[in-house]
């Protein structure tokens, strides 16, 4: 058995395709009518088809995981950031952890917890 996808719930998927693209690279793969593969593996699912299985509330920002990815050039990466999207919710901007690896953590458009590091 192999993991294949990590499947993020989003209430606009044209802009969360827009956001993934701009700051990671991330391009589409397959697009299903509210269900959208990007590169990497990352599926982008229209709110109301996750409702619908569910049949329960969607919960931003709920800090029960994160989205990781990591990136040398972190400094860019957070200029990036702050110059295409300047209202971003921060969890913590650009610092440094005690073991030396730089971090950045912010929620997307939907409140899903994303972290950006330099590489361990």
């Amino acid at each position: 058995m192999k993991l294949k996808n990590i499947l993020i719930v989003v209430k606009d998927i044209e802009k969360s395709k827009q956001f993934y693209h701009d700051l990671f690279g991330l391009d589409v793969v397959l697009d299903q009518d509210g269900n959208m593969i990007l590169t990497e593996g990352l599926v982008l699912q229209d709110e109301k088809i996750w409702k619908s299985f569910l049949k329960r509330e969607i919960i931003p920002q709920n800090n029960s995981c994160e989205l990781y990815f990591e990136e040398p050039d972190l400094e860019g990466f957070a200029e990036r950031l702050e110059r295409l999207y300047p209202d971003i919710h921060y969890v913590n901007r650009l610092m440094t952890h005690s073991w030396g690896q730089k971090v950045i953590r912010f929620y997307d458009l939907d409140g899903n917890l994303i972290e950006v590091g330099t590489p361990v």
